[in-house]
């Protein structure tokens, strides 16, 4: 090689290792939890990341349980809660992005279109057995349960006045898709999962129906009027004070810029009563 030559890649690895010393390193911001709330929160990373290069926006589902434990001991930066805080997590700050529901469900051919909190609780008490004593298609209840840690199924024993030990299940889930998929899948199967993800996946060919519960049509524009009673808040939880970067992830995960993203997820923005 000439020194022309040589002189020439020199110069132009020089000046790579300069580009690639300028540029801004990539800054992952984790968040884990809710299984309702991170579909929501990966569309809105994805918008984030778009508006921040440099910064990656990293969503893990495992249940409200795991995102209230990942925030307090630093494996995320932010916890991810479909509910709000206990008084014994007052170590945590909640950032509310949205507003949203828990559905009764089950399979698209079954007739029942309404429930009541009493039949609710003779069917996941074994009281009832069979759908015939319901007026619906005769053969054995198929229950669908949540998993514990899941933030679901605290609503669903707190609303109910259910004692977890009193329930045997026929399936234990964990997220929305899978309690989606098992009733969907099962003529004779009953669950509950978030408002928004049902209304999403009936609406689009998805074989399960949400039951009104106690005359009350289970929907988002019901949980809007404020007509529909088991509803909960979907949070953002840290711990501390939040970088500069997490920071201005949560104030865009409660901005107006997002709130297309809460609309075409089924849930409600936290600014609408």
């Amino acid at each position: 090689m000439t020194m022309s030559k040589l002189s020439i890649c020199l110069t132009l690895i020089a000046a790579a290792l300069l580009a690639g010393c300028g540029k801004e390193p990539t800054q992952t911001i984790t968040l884990s939890g809710s299984s309702t709330i991170a579909p929501l929160m990966v569309d809105i990373g994805k918008r984030f990341e778009a508006g921040h290069p440099g910064i990656r926006v990293d969503v893990q589902a495992g249940g409200t349980s795991r995102g209230i434990q990942d925030a307090r001991s630093g494996l995320a930066a932010i916890g991810m809660a479909s509910r709000s805080l206990d008084t014994n997590e007052s170590d945590l700050t909640p950032y509310l992005i949205a507003k949203d529901g828990i559905a009764m469900i089950v399979h698209r051919d079954n007739p029942l279109n309404d429930i009541s909190s009493e039949q609710v609780v003779n069917l996941y008490t074994r009281k009832t057995v069979n759908w015939s004593e319901l007026g619906a298609t005769p053969g054995p209840v198929v229950l669908v349960h949540k998993a514990e840690g899941r933030s679901t199924l605290e609503l669903f024993l707190k609303h109910f006045k259910l004692n977890n030990d009193d329930i045997k299940p026929d399936l234990v889930i964990g997220d929305n898709q899978q309690g989606i998929k098992s009733v969907a899948g099962n003529p004779l199967a009953i669950g509950y999962v978030s408002i928004g993800s049902a209304e999403y996946e009936s609406q689009h060919g998805v074989a399960i129906k949400l039951l009104s519960l106690d005359g009350k049509q289970a929907s988002t524009e019901a949980l809007l009027d404020g007509r529909y009673p088991l509803k909960r808040d979907l949070n953002l939880v840290i711990r501390g004070n939040p970088s500069a970067n997490v920071k201005a992830l949560l104030e865009f995960s409660q901005s107006s810029e997002v709130a297309d993203l809460v609309a075409e997820h089924y849930f409600i923005t936290a600014t609408k009563r």
